[in-house]
C-alpha cells in the first residue's frame, strides 16, 4: 500500500502542523471548482477558523471513498471576508502541479468532520490511483444523474470529453434547463443526428441554444447570466425514434412542469 505522504514526501513536499480538508461542497461543488480552475480561492472561503495550522492537504470527494487530491496549501493568514465570515490567504506549494488531479485517494470517512488533523489520520490516506493524465471534468455519470451547471457543460464541450460526447450523441429525447436564480425551467428536445450532445453543445457555446425565451433573457441580463443555468436529462430516445414521438413527449414534460405558465417556454 503506497500512502499519500509517502508519495509527497518522495515528491519533496514537506507536511507540517497540517490539517486534511475532506472538501464536499453545500451550495457549491469543490469538483466542479477545481475543473474550473477556481479551487483555491473557493478553498479559502470559509465560514469558521477551519485551519489552525501551518498547511493544509485538500481532498476533493468523488463519491464513496475516493478523493481527488487538490494540493497542499501553505496558510499566510486569513481575514474578515466579504462573501464569507473568513477568507483565508493560502499559497500552493512548489513542486507538486504533476499530482494534482492526477492522484485518487481511498479514505473512508468515518464522521462528519471536513477538517481532520494530518498528524491523526495523515496515515490513512491511501493511493488508490495516478491517472495518466489530471481530471478535466468526472466521467459521465448515465442519463439519471446528470445535472450539469452551464460552466461545467462549457468545458465538457471545450474538451469534448469522450464520455460525455459518446452517451449524449447516441441518443435523442428531452431535457431540462433550470435557471437556479429564479427556479424558472426550460424544457427542449434533441431530434436530430448528434442527438442532445448537439443541442448541449449549442447551449455550451451561446447560452441560449437559439430559444427564443432564453435568448431574451440573456439579451437583457447579460450573456453571463447563463451560468445560473444547470442542465439535466428527463428522457432518453434511441437514434431512430421519430421526431414526431419526441415531440409529443416534450409536450408531456411542459405540462407535468408547467413550464409554458411558469417557465420560459413560449409555446
Amino acid at each position: 500500500m503506497l500512502r499519500l505522504v509517502d508519495l509527497l514526501a518522495a515528491t519533496g513536499i514537506p507536511l507540517r502542523n497540517y490539517k486534511v480538508h475532506l472538501a464536499t461542497g453545500v451550495n457549491t461543488s469543490p469538483l466542479h471548482a477545481f475543473f474550473e480552475g477556481t479551487f483555491q480561492q473557493w478553498q479559502e472561503r470559509q465560514n469558521a477558523k477551519n485551519f489552525k495550522c501551518d498547511q493544509v492537504l485538500s481532498l476533493i470527494s468523488l463519491g464513496g471513498d475516493k478523493w481527488l487530491f487538490a494540493g497542499v496549501y501553505k496558510i499566510n493568514g486569513v481575514k474578515k471576508g466579504r462573501n464569507s465570515p473568513y477568507l483565508y490567504q493560502t499559497q500552493l506549494i512548489p513542486g507538486q502541479r504533476d499530482l494534482l488531479g492526477r492522484v485518487v485517494v481511498k479514505y473512508k470517512r468515518r464522521f462528519r468532520s471536513s477538517y481532520i488533523w494530518g498528524h491523526t489520520y495523515g496515515q490513512l490516506l491511501e493511493v488508490s490511483e495516478v491517472r495518466p493524465e489530471r481530471m478535466a471534468i468526472e466521467d459521465f455519470p448515465g442519463y439519471t444523474n446528470v445535472l450539469v451547471p452551464h460552466r461545467v457543460l462549457k468545458i465538457v464541450v471545450d474538451h469534448s470529453e469522450a464520455s460525455w460526447r459518446a452517451a449524449l450523441s447516441s441518443v435523442k429525447g428531452v431535457y431540462l434547463i433550470i435557471d437556479t436564480a429564479t427556479g424558472k425551467s426550460y424544457i427542449g428536445s434533441a431530434t436530430a443526428d448528434g442527438g442532445i450532445w448537439q443541442r448541449w453543445s449549442a447551449y455550451a457555446r451561446t447560452g441560449h441554444g437559439g430559444n427564443f425565451e432564453l435568448k431574451a433573457l440573456l439579451a437583457k441580463r447579460g450573456i453571463g447570466y447563463a451560468d445560473n443555468f444547470q442542465y439535466a436529462v428527463l428522457e432518453t430516445a434511441d437514434s431512430h425514434a421519430s421526431k414526431e414521438y419526441i415531440e409529443a413527449r416534450e409536450a408531456h414534460w411542459k405540462d407535468a412542469l408547467l413550464s409554458r405558465e411558469f417557465g420560459y417556454n413560449a409555446n
